[in-house]
């Protein structure tokens, strides 16, 4: 009687793991869905460079504010009511920039999305973390940052290749297509949780009875959790920039629209490998130099992406993926396993994580598209982002130090 029981958990876990999985694919579908129509959007509804650069921060600036109290309801509402909810807000962002018909039309659909996008964000580590343990955390971390990646892989590639086509050239029957995506993987998101009973886990997890504010102010006390937001800051203003701005890049250095969605897909699926094994191989033994390193990576990258020759180009798409693929995951990972964060209080502390990383969200793609307006051009910007990886290193470096003078039973956590 005992086996079939403990096999039928091992095996829902996973099933669990596919539902975030699916709901963070749609997450990377939409993120992903501007990037590589911005000409045709910018045609269309008369904006300029810097308008784009604050429509693609605009779901980022909502996030900042949104991403704690997201993170307390999931907390008190559990990840299935949660996370249906996250799927529903996403498609309708999806379906809103498809109506829009202005500048305002298409921002507050942007924006939109940052309301439903930080559930997503806390809810997956929170879920992995109740019904995951040891090594196999950081691996299923690794399995649903595939998703978005996926999902950002098949925007990319897909968009100009084939869906425009598909659709006579129309960007808004692509942008509905994600909505819908969206809505469907939060209906199987709904059946799988409900079937595996996922809020019943959650449930013992809120019976804490500590106020949010005092867990919070808690939590910031701690000089791992500040250095560990400020780097959440850089991470995010890096991927964020260049995953809003990298097929306009391209394009600039001569690539045409089919050609740019490809390469920027390479970093993508670069990011998929580094995603199922970095993770795993980031043990509190070694953490904090594989954090440096990936810092290391971000700002190689940013170095060579200014190069115009297809080799030098390749070899800094791979480090941009190396370093996108797992800087945020080990950083989460980081995070989640901290002394005194615990199953409890993880979606409190994803949602300070997210708050906080979301500002560099919107000073990413923003910066980067006023900068192209003031000096015509993408190098300003990568150089930039070579001194937000260098001070990224610098915070890894501490990190490690303050994990070398905490106790031994806080390592080991």
């Amino acid at each position: 009687m005992g086996q079939p029981e403990i096999t039928s958990a091992v095996s829902g876990k996973w099933w669990i793991l596919a539902g975030l999985w699916l709901l963070y694919a749609s997450f990377g579908l939409v993120v992903a869905s501007v990037a590589p129509m911005v000409q045709d959007i910018l045609t269309e509804l008369n904006m300029s460079h810097s308008a784009m650069g604050s429509v693609m921060g605009a779901w980022q600036l909502v996030y900042i504010f949104a991403a704690i109290p997201c993170g307390i309801l999931l907390d008190r509402i559990g990840g299935r009511y949660a996370l249906l909810m996250a799927a529903a807000l996403i498609g309708a962002s999806a379906l809103g920039r498809a109506f829009a018909t202005d500048y305002w039309s298409f921002l507050l659909a942007v924006m939109l999305f940052g309301i439903g996008g930080p559930i997503v964000s806390s809810g997956a580590p929170k879920v992995v973390a109740e019904y995951f343990t040891g090594s196999q955390r950081g691996l299923a971390m690794g399995i649903y940052m595939t998703g978005p990646a996926i999902g950002g892989v098949v925007c990319l590639t897909m968009t100009n290749a084939f869906f425009l086509p598909l659709f006579d050239m129309n960007w808004r029957y692509v942008m509905a297509l994600w909505g819908v995506v969206a809505l469907a993987a939060g209906a199987i998101w709904w059946l799988l949780a409900s079937i595996l009973q996922v809020d019943r886990r959650s449930a013992a997890n809120r019976s804490e009875s500590t106020p949010q504010l005092q867990i919070m102010a808690e939590l910031i006390k701690a000089p791992a959790v500040r250095v560990l937001l400020l780097m959440s800051v850089g991470v995010f203003l890096y991927n964020h920039g260049l995953n809003n701005w990298l097929p306009e890049l391209l394009r600039q250095g001569g690539k045409t629209a089919v050609q740019a969605g490809y390469w920027a897909a390479l970093p993508t699926l670069v990011g998929i490998l580094g995603s199922l094994l970095i993770p795993r191989l980031a043990t509190p033994q070694r953490r904090f130099h594989i954090l440096a390193m990936l810092c290391v990576a971000a700002l190689l990258a940013s170095v060579l992406l200014q190069a115009l020759d297809n080799i030098t180009l390749t070899s800094g798409l791979i480090l941009q993926g190396i370093a996108r693929s797992s800087l945020m995951t080990v950083l989460i990972l980081t995070l989640v396993e901290l002394p005194g964060i615990g199953e409890q209080r993880v979606g409190v502390a994803s949602g300070m994580f997210f708050s906080a990383a979301e500002v560099g969200g919107m000073l990413g793609p923003l910066g980067m598209g006023v900068i192209y307006d003031v000096t015509g051009g993408f190098s300003a910007s990568l150089w930039s982002l070579s001194v937000v990886s260098a001070a990224m290193i610098a915070g890894a470096l501490y990190l490690r130090r303050l994990a070398g003078q905490a106790p031994s039973s806080a390592q080991s956590s």
